[in-house]
């Protein structure tokens, strides 16, 4: 029988730097959490230089290699410095765009300046920093970009019309930074999480009515963990997919695949 560990390779990050915009907590501090195991080292991205420290500690707990970088992923000066210090100290291999917020209102009732907050955090942000980012990875004629999607860059739903508009955005424009820059041997692909549990969606969780609807409509029949994106952003990051790119993986417990 072959020797099935040489396989495994494929999903090997050792000596990769990953930079995580957003990840003090929730999904992005999974992502990192995952990354990080499989060996690379994480550069985890926020605006609040504490609660990146806190996190840090905690991968650094895990024997995970990481590094913080505070700036605002929405001003591009300071996604052009943080870029600039961070280079300085090695080449960024793989990008995460995951920083992102939400607001609730139906659409009638939405204001001027939540639109704009969302565009700018949710949209702008991710230029910013991949346009940035790609610089280094032109040079070297390689990297990674995965950029988070979500089940609402495919569907709608009540109340959250400007996210679902701006998550749509980032998935066309993962296939268009893939038509750009596929040529520099650079893999970008979207992550749509589903439902997950996290601090941001605490609110929904613990809602009875809200968790007995999504439970029902998930063929899965459950919120999400997570850890349960950790495979598919490696895989993303990682040798195994260098020939996946401008595509989108949902991992979604089947929410998107069904009626």
């Amino acid at each position: 029988m072959r020797d099935a560990l040489p396989s495994l390779k494929l999903f090997d990050l050792t000596g990769k730097r990953a930079l995580i915009t957003g990840a003090s907590q929730g999904i992005g501090f999974a992502l990192a959490e995952g990354l990080g195991g499989a060996g690379a080292t994480v550069i985890i991205n926020g605006r609040d230089p504490r609660r990146l420290e806190a996190a840090a500690d905690r991968l650094a707990e895990l024997d995970i290699k990481v590094e913080t970088a505070a700036f605002d992923v929405t001003d591009t000066h300071a996604v052009n410095r943080g870029i600039s210090a961070l280079e300085e100290e090695g080449p960024i291999d793989i990008l995460i765009n995951n920083a992102g917020i939400q607001r609730r209102a139906p659409l009638h009732e939405f204001t001027e300046i939540a639109w704009d907050e969302l565009l700018l955090a949710n949209l702008t942000s991710v230029f910013y920093v991949a346009k940035r980012v790609v610089r280094g990875m032109i040079e070297r004629r390689a990297g990674k970009i995965i950029n988070i999607c979500s089940v609402q860059s495919e569907l709608g739903r009540q109340t959250i019309a400007p996210y679902t508009a701006t998550k749509g955005a980032v998935k066309m424009l993962t296939k268009g930074m893939c038509a750009d820059w596929a040529r520099y041997d650079i893999q970008v692909n979207g992550l749509a999480p589903g439902y997950f549990e996290t601090e941001l969606n605490k609110a929904l969780v613990e809602n009875e009515e809200f968790s007995a609807w999504l439970c029902n409509r998930t063929p899965t029949g459950r919120w999400g963990k997570v850890e349960e994106l950790q495979g598919a952003a490696i895989f993303l990051a990682g040798p195994a997919s260098s020939f996946v790119n401008g595509q989108i993986v949902y991992v979604d417990g089947g929410l998107t695949s069904t009626v």
